[in-house]
């Protein structure tokens, strides 16, 4: 069957969670990373921790594109470390998932697009360590958490010149939401940071490589799926630049 390179595949990450009346075990992922994918032209599968290690691979083996996803706490075991007080909610079924969906396209060398939760997964995955809670670290800092409404931005942020996050976003200031408590601590190794809050906790990650990887600690997908067409907007830009990768490496793989 031929692949339509115009519409590359682009591997979602989700997560578990009780569905119906039963509590049975459901598929969750917010839908506006899929909207927020597919509307620059990519066309979205889901890899979920239901999956075995074997499916994970071979999902990943044809898709063109992986987005780490937002969502629970990665297992500080993960990094050597016992776990924060604060850490309450984590998945190891899903940190397997993630970090083996990571590992096969790290390998295939398909572009990774890492957001919030996936961020602090992809650092992990290469060795790196997080911050387990921003509050009881960094005292008297920025609160992480926001308070104001979902779909609004809550602190600035500054890109570093001459990274790709930079590139691709046009701008090097920037106004983001913040939903985590976590951060990235320790670099892992091929990363560098490419953004900082004005507290100095990393917001942004990119690969020191050949292959395109880039982490972004807000939620660039929140409202991105209703905004207008505007190729100005800085997260409309990181998703077009992500699918146009994963496009490019389509076309070189057929």
């Amino acid at each position: 069957m031929e692949q339509n390179i115009e519409r590359p595949l682009i591997a979602l990450t989700t997560s578990l969670a009780p569905t119906g009346s039963h509590g049975l075990p459901g598929v969750k992922l917010n839908s506006q990373y899929i909207a927020a994918v597919e509307g620059p032209g990519g066309a979205s599968i889901l890899l979920t921790p239901a999956h075995d290690l074997a499916s994970v691979e071979q999902i990943v083996a044809v898709a063109h594109g992986l987005v780490l996803t937002g969502g629970e706490d990665v297992d500080p075991a993960r990094y050597g470390q016992a776990p924060h007080p604060t850490v309450t909610s984590v998945n190891p079924a899903r940190d397997a998932m993630e970090l083996a969906a990571l590992d096969a396209a790290l390998r295939r060398g398909i572009p990774v697009l890492a957001i919030c939760r996936g961020m602090q997964l992809l650092n992990v995955g290469l060795g790196g360590t997080l911050i387990q809670d921003i509050a009881s670290a960094k005292q008297g800092g920025r609160l992480h958490e926001q308070e104001a409404p979902v779909d609004k931005g809550w602190h600035p942020a500054t890109v570093a010149e001459e990274t790709e996050l930079a590139s691709i976003l046009g701008t090097r200031e920037l106004f983001i939401n913040s939903f985590h408590h976590q951060a990235v601590d320790e670099l892992g190794s091929g990363l560098r940071a490419s953004a900082w809050a004005d507290d100095g906790v990393v917001e942004g990650i990119e690969g020191t490589g050949d292959g395109w990887i880039c982490g972004v600690q807000w939620h660039p997908e929140r409202g991105e799926a209703e905004s207008p067409e505007d190729q100005r907007d800085p997260n409309r830009r990181l998703f077009w630049a992500f699918v146009q990768a994963a496009r490019e490496f389509a076309a070189i793989s057929v």
